[in-house]
C-alpha cells in the first residue's frame, strides 16, 4: 500500500454509518502501515549485508553513534506519524504521515541491523551527539570541508525532539489543530535532525552509513520545505527550534 492508495477521509461525524465506515477506512490503513513496517524492518536486518569489511573500513564511533541516535530519533517521527495517520482527517497530512513513517521505519530497521552485526549496542548510555566530535580519532572528514556542527560531549537529549508534554497534547488534539500541531513538531523535529545528518554523511568511515545519512539530508530537506509551505497555508507558523 502506497501514500497514493491510502483511504480518504470521509467529512461524516463519528455517530452513525460514516462513522463506523471510517474507524473501518483506519484500521484498515493502520493494519497495512503495520504490515509495512514489519517488512521494512526485516529489509533493514538484511540491508547491513552490503557491509563488506573486506572492502570497507571498521566503523568508527561516527557511525556507530549515528545508528544509535538517529534510530531514536526516528522512532520518534514515527510515533508521531503513526498518531496522525490514524487521528487526522486530512487527506494531504495523512499522506505525509505515512511516507514519513514507512520510510523513518525502514531506515531505523537498516540502521539497527548494522549495529547487531558489529555488536554494538542500541543506545549510549552516556548520552547523544557524543560522536560528533572534531576529534581527528573519531573519524575522518570525507566532505573535503572543515568538520562541521561539532559537539564538546554528550548531550541529555537531542535537538528538535518533542517533550513529553508535546507528545500528549499530540494525542489528544483533534481536528484541524492536530495537523497544525503534527506539522510544527514534525518540521522541528527535521530541523534538528539536520546537524547529525550532515555530519555522519561528512564524517563517517563506512560508505553505506554516509551514503544513508545524505539520502535522509536530501528527504527531509524536501519534506521540511513542504511542511513549511503546508503550515502557511493553514495560517501557522513554525515553532522555534530548542
Amino acid at each position: 500500500m502506497s501514500a497514493d492508495t491510502l483511504p480518504e477521509a470521509d467529512d461524516d461525524t463519528e455517530s452513525g454509518l460514516g462513522g463506523q465506515l471510517r474507524r473501518q477506512r483506519t484500521s484498515l490503513v493502520v493494519l497495512g502501515a503495520i504490515g509495512i513496517l514489519l517488512i521494512g524492518f526485516a529489509i533493514g536486518v538484511l540491508a547491513r549485508i552490503p557491509l563488506n569489511n573486506n572492502v570497507e573500513p571498521d566503523p568508527s564511533a561516527v557511525d556507530v553513534g549515528f545508528n544509535q541516535d538517529m534510530s531514536a530519533h526516528h522512532a520518534q517521527a514515527v510515533d508521531m506519524a503513526g498518531v496522525v495517520l490514524i487521528g487526522s482527517t486530512d487527506n494531504e497530512v495523512r499522506r505525509l504521515a505515512y511516507d514519513i513513517l514507512t520510510t523513518q521505519q525502514n531506515q531505523a530497521g537498516r540502521m539497527e541491523g548494522w549495529l547487531q552485526m558489529w555488536g554494538k549496542p542500541m543506545q549510549d548510555v552516556d548520552g547523544y551527539m557524543g560522536w560528533m566530535t572534531d576529534d581527528p580519532a573519531g573519524g575522518h572528514d570525507h566532505s573535503g570541508t572543515a568538520p562541521t556542527h561539532a559537539m564538546s560531549g554528550p548531550m541529555s537529549t537531542m535537538p528538535g525532539m518533542a517533550t513529553n508534554a508535546e507528545m500528549t497534547a499530540l494525542r489528544q488534539t483533534t481536528g484541524p489543530a492536530l495537523d497544525t500541531l503534527f506539522l510544527q513538531l514534525m518540521l522541528r523535529h527535521h530541523q534538528g535532525g539536520l546537524s547529525m545528518l550532515q555530519y555522519a554523511a561528512a564524517h563517517a568511515e563506512t560508505t553505506a552509513v554516509r551514503t544513508l545519512a545524505s539520502t535522509m539530508e536530501t528527504t527531509q530537506q524536501g519534506e521540511a520545505e513542504l511542511m513549511t509551505t503546508m503550515l502557511a497555508a493553514r495560517g501557522a507558523t513554525p515553532l522555534p527550534l530548542t
